[in-house]
Order: C-alpha cells, then sequence, then structure tokens
C-alpha cells in the first residue's frame, strides 16, 4: 500500500466512514414495539367492537348506561387508532396514546366490575360471555399498552418530531422511574385479573325472574299490561309460537323468562299457560305468548322494552286484554 492510498486528505472521510450512518444497525427490540403497537390497537378496537354489540344489542336504553357504552365505543375505536397510526419516532405523542389507552382499558374494566359487584347508576350488571371477554381484553390491552407506554425510546428519535429536539421527560423515561412503574403497571394487572376472577364467579348469572304468587296488571301510558309478582312489565317476543320461545342464550340474558304454574293467572282475563323450555324450567304464557321481564326496566311501571327490535325480533309489552 502507498503513502497516497493509506492518507486522505484533511476534513475528507473514507468512503466506508461516509456509508456508515446509512448502515446504522436498528435499535434493539424495534419489532417488538411495532408488534404491540398493533396488538394495543387490535385490543382496543376489540373492546369497543364488544360495547357497541351490547349498546346495540339493548343497553342503549338503559339510562345514563346507554350513552357511557355509546362513549366507550368511541374512545376506544379513537384511542386504538391512535396508537396505530402515531409511529413510535414520534415519542411523547406515542407514549401518551399508549398511556392513555392503558387508563382507559384500567378504567372501563373497573366500572365493569363495579356494575356486576354494586350496580352503578341503579343498574346490577348480570354475568355473560360478552362481559367477561370484554373484561379479558382489557386486562390484555392494559398490559400491552402500559408496557409500550414505558418501552425505551427508539435510538435518536425525536420527541415531537422536530430533528433536534431534546430527550426530556416523558421522551426518554429515567431508567429509576421506569422500573417503578413496570412494576406498579404489572401489580395492578394482577389485582385486576384477580379481582375480576373473585367478581364474576360471585356474581349472578343469567337467571328466569320468578314470578312469585300470582300475574298483576298496571296501567302505562294509558294501557292496562301484565306485570309480575313485583310489578315489572311483561313482553311478547314476535317470533315465539304458543308452543315454544325462541329466546335463549344472550337473548335470554337481556329479557329473563318468566317463570311458574297456571295458577298466576287466576283472575285475569286472559288464558294462562305453560310451555316447557330447554333446560326443563316452566315458562308462562299469556293468551299463547311466552312472557318475559327486560333487564333494562329497574322499577315497576317502566316499559323501556316495548316496541323495540332486539335480539332478532319485535318486543312489545302485553295488553292485559287480549
Amino acid at each position: 500500500m502507498t503513502d497516497r492510498e493509506a492518507m486522505t486528505r484533511p476534513g475528507t472521510t473514507s468512503a466506508s466512514e461516509r456509508a456508515a450512518p446509512g448502515h446504522a444497525e436498528p435499535p434493539p427490540r424495534r419489532w417488538a414495539t411495532s408488534a404491540a403497537r398493533v396488538a394495543g390497537a387490535g385490543l382496543l378496537i376489540a373492546t369497543a367492537a364488544i360495547h357497541l354489540d351490547l349498546y346495540l344489542t339493548g343497553y342503549r336504553t338503559i339510562p345514563t348506561i346507554g350513552w357511557l357504552f355509546l362513549l366507550q365505543v368511541i374512545a376506544a375505536f379513537g384511542l386504538g387508532l391512535a396508537v396505530l397510526a402515531i409511529p413510535s419516532r414520534l415519542v411523547i405523542p406515542s407514549r401518551l396514546a399508549a398511556g392513555a389507552g392503558a387508563g382507559f382499558a384500567l378504567a372501563t374494566l373497573a366500572g365493569y366490575l363495579l356494575s356486576v359487584w354494586t350496580g352503578l347508576f341503579g343498574f346490577k350488571e348480570v354475568r355473560t360471555g360478552a362481559g367477561i371477554a370484554a373484561g379479558l381484553v382489557e386486562v390484555a390491552a392494559f398490559v400491552v399498552l402500559a408496557a409500550l407506554a414505558l418501552a425505551p425510546a427508539p435510538a435518536n428519535a425525536p420527541a415531537g418530531g422536530a430533528a433536534a429536539a431534546p430527550a426530556t421527560f416523558p421522551a426518554q423515561i429515567p431508567p429509576a422511574i421506569a422500573r417503578t412503574a413496570a412494576v406498579t403497571a404489572a401489580g395492578l394487572a394482577v389485582a385486576a385479573l384477580v379481582l375480576f376472577g373473585l367478581v364474576v364467579a360471585g356474581a349472578n348469572p343469567a337467571a328466569p325472574a320468578v314470578t312469585g304468587t300470582a300475574l298483576k296488571t298496571t296501567t302505562i301510558g294509558g294501557t292496562t299490561v301484565l306485570t309480575n309478582a313485583k310489578g315489572f312489565t311483561l313482553y311478547s317476543f314476535a317470533p315465539d309460537t304458543p308452543t315454544s320461545s325462541k329466546c335463549y342464550g344472550s337473548c335470554a340474558v337481556y329479557w329473563p323468562p318468566v317463570t311458574g304454574t297456571t295458577a298466576a293467572g287466576q283472575g285475569l282475563p286472559g288464558k294462562v299457560t305453560t310451555i316447557t323450555r330447554t333446560d326443563g324450567s316452566h315458562q308462562l304464557t299469556y293468551n299463547g305468548h311466552p312472557l318475559y321481564t327486560y333487564i333494562a326496566d329497574t322499577a315497576p311501571g317502566q316499559a323501556r322494552g316495548n316496541n323495540l327490535n332486539l335480539n332478532g325480533g319485535l318486543w312489545h309489552e302485553v295488553p292485559a286484554s287480549r
């Protein structure tokens, strides 16, 4: 090698040195951050879809709870899209989106547990498959999004999109704070999962409403309608036949069948009979219409289920005269 080949001019760099920045190794675990973004966004959108289905199925008619469900749907979709769309190189916006998503998931889970355990805004939730699925998705969303919010920032990533932005909190979280926050988040996730299991295990499953001693009547909106012994309005389901009910599964959660014996109808103008459901219980019918209550009626004299088109058909309050 000659001296000319071994030396470079002052102020210049070799070709290999000039190429080095273009071939820098990507930050470690960048693929994991991308996967967490997709997973976190997907979990938020999944819980939004579950709440939308519940809202459309019948929760929209429940005072306060109905519009809260709609708000949850909008917020979950919006946060999910934000987590997915904001690139991790925009450190502060992406951390804030992930943190907001984690907080939303935990708050939604807390609301569900409270409504199952003690009731919320006068409404007490029952145990359903959709509710359990939503709770598990929300725990998973909190874990993934909390981890994403605390993940190390990509190397040389601008805090807010500017090329020379200083690395400030929360763009670069100090290791001690990150460790403390990670332990706290893990503890919250475990506690939420344990509490979720305990509350769901102790919750009442969907159970048929027992009429007690007799069917009664009351006047709602100028019409004399049938009620159960506690004064709750009774409904008929259009797809039913005089000998069979078409309301099972999640339908029977929102519209509990009325059970009892024909003696419950003494003194009423119509004919009371019973049909046998698939679980062996005897459901009351009135003039050939199987009877149900509605979960959104939280007090006697209410008829929030009247003329609703839910769970595959129309629902009507049952006039005592027919």
